[in-house]
């Protein structure tokens, strides 16, 4: 199945360029013309990368990806731009890009930083978790939320968790919690295991759907309301 590129870029001729030279390389390529129609067809449409120009009209490519990371924390944004200058990049790194491509720029190149987002982004989501409203990703150690922005966790709290988001509805024993953490179980490592679970009972409060459950003298389960 090919990959679903959503392409957002107000220079009609360069958009065809580019759609056209993506497509022969084997990519489904979407096209739309500003920042609104972007957002439009991204809400749409599932995609599995997108390309925007910076300056458009009715809504340019940072606004549009601000409103893009406050859906989804995982598709890969490369912005396309004249502009070179430091704080215009660093503007577009904060709010959540992942690539940046000045004009003008060489067909090959696009193509080349596509891929490498795109075998970026399998990479991560291996290592991508989901509960709720909520996205762990193992790699960066980061709890993300749409409407709460990111939590950063320790190394300890991100194992517990996601050994929680994969047993859902389960009882994970909490000594072998333990024995994954520290390698042991004592009473010193189960005091230790309820401050973390406290922890994260705290980090995951926002969604009311989801409780962490002390099952006393067994264990902790994650479990989440349809």
């Amino acid at each position: 199945m090919s990959n679903r590129i959503l392409l957002v870029e107000d220079d009609t001729t360069l958009s065809m360029i580019i759609s056209e030279t993506l497509q022969r390389d084997g990519f489904d390529v979407l096209t739309a013309g500003d920042g609104e129609e972007g957002l439009r067809k991204f809400t749409r449409y599932g995609v599995d990368l997108i390309i925007a120009d910076v300056m458009m009209p009715r809504m340019d490519g940072f606004e549009m990806g601000r409103k893009i990371r406050q859906i989804s924390q995982n598709v890969p944004l490369l912005f396309l731009t004249a502009k070179s200058e430091i704080d215009d990049i660093v503007e577009g790194f904060e709010l959540g890009a992942n690539d940046y491509l000045k004009k003008p720029f060489k067909m090959l190149e696009l193509i080349v930083r596509i891929k490498a987002l795109l075998r970026r982004n399998i990479r991560d989501e291996d290592n991508r978790f989901e509960i709720g409203n909520y996205t762990l990703n193992l790699s960066t150690q980061m709890l993300s939320n749409p409407d709460k922005g990111n939590i950063e966790l320790s190394l300890i709290e991100a194992k517990l968790l996601k050994e929680l988001i994969v047993n859902v509805g389960h009882t994970v024993d909490a000594s072998t919690m333990m024995q994954l953490i520290w390698q042991r179980d004592d009473p010193y490592s189960r005091n230790s295991l309820h401050g973390f679970i406290h922890k994260l009972r705290h980090y995951l409060r926002h969604d009311q759907s989801i409780s962490l459950i002390n099952q006393r003298g067994i264990g902790y389960m994650l479990t989440i309301k349809a």
